[in-house]
C-alpha cells in the first residue's frame, strides 16, 4: 500500500497535504476551545479551508485520500477510543437493551424509507436514492452497502459527512428545543443519526451522553447492514 502511495503520488506532496490538514484541524480546535462556539467545529473549519485549496491546486478526492493515507490509518484506533464511555455505562445500558434495540430498529427503517421515497420523488435517480438512504451510518459501512446495492458511493460519503456535521452542530440544541433533555435520549438520537462526528461532540458533554451515543453508533451500523439489503430492494420495486 505504501509502495503504491510513493508511485502514484509524490511523497513530499503527501507530507505537505497531511501537515496542512493536521494544522487546520488543530488550529480550529484551539479556536473552538478559546471562543466556546459550536460553529467553530474543527471538522467544518478544516473542510471549509481544504476544499477551496485542493480545487485551486487541482487535487481530486482520490489523490487527497491517497496522500493522507497515514491519517486514515489513525482513524481506526481513534474510533475505538469512543468505546470507553460505553464501557463506563455498560451496566446501565444492559438494563435497557430491549428498548434501545427497538428504538434503533424503528428509527433505521423510518430513515431509510423516508430518505429513499423523498429522493425518488424529487430526483428520480435510484442510485442517488440508495446513497441518501444510507447516510446515517459510519462512512466505511455506508460506502460498502451503497456499492453492494448499486448506489453512488461518492454521494453517500458527502451525505454521511453532512449528516454528521449538522447533527454535531445543531442536534443537541434542537433536541433541547423540542423538550428532549434526557442524556440517554440525546445520546441515542445523535449517535444513530450523526454517527462518529456527533458522538465525538457528545463525549465532551458527559460520559452518559457519550456512552449512549456510542452504543447507538455501533448498533445502528450493525442493524443498517442487516436491514438495508432487504428493505432497499423492496423500495426499488415500488418505483419500477
Amino acid at each position: 500500500m505504501l509502495t503504491s502511495l510513493v508511485i502514484d503520488f509524490p511523497v513530499l506532496a503527501s507530507i505537505a497535504i497531511t501537515l496542512i490538514t493536521v494544522a487546520c484541524y488543530q488550529l480550529a480546535v484551539n479556536q473552538q476551545q478559546k471562543w466556546q462556539t459550536i460553529w467553530l467545529n474543527p471538522m467544518l473549519i478544516t473542510i471549509t479551508v481544504l476544499v477551496p485549496l485542493l480545487l485551486f491546486v487541482d487535487i481530486n478526492y482520490q489523490e487527497y485520500s491517497q496522500a493522507t493515507y497515514v491519517l486514515n490509518l489513525m482513524l481506526e484506533p481513534a474510533i475505538v477510543a469512543l468505546g470507553f464511555p460505553l464501557y463506563q455505562q455498560l451496566r446501565q445500558i444492559k438494563v435497557h437493551w430491549r428498548e434501545i434495540m427497538s428504538i434503533l430498529v424503528l428509527g433505521i427503517i423510518v430513515v431509510i424509507i423516508v430518505s429513499f421515497i423523498m429522493a425518488m420523488t424529487f430526483i428520480k435517480a435510484p442510485e442517488i436514492a440508495i446513497a441518501l438512504s444510507l447516510k446515517s451510518v459510519t462512512t466505511p459501512i455506508g460506502i460498502t452497502l451503497t456499492e453492494q446495492l448499486s448506489g453512488d458511493s461518492s454521494i453517500t460519503t458527502f451525505a454521511i459527512l453532512i449528516a454528521g456535521l449538522f447533527g454535531a452542530l445543531l442536534g443537541p440544541a434542537w433536541l433541547r428545543t423540542i423538550g428532549v433533555n434526557s442524556a440517554k435520549a440525546q445520546g441515542l438520537a445523535i449517535g444513530s443519526a450523526s454517527h462518529v462526528i456527533g458522538t465525538a461532540v457528545l463525549v465532551r458533554v458527559s460520559a452518559e451522553h457519550g456512552a449512549y451515543s456510542s452504543v447507538a453508533l455501533i448498533l445502528s451500523a450493525l442493524l443498517t447492514a442487516l436491514i438495508s439489503p432487504w428493505l432497499i430492494p423492496l423500495l426499488l420495486q415500488l418505483f419500477t
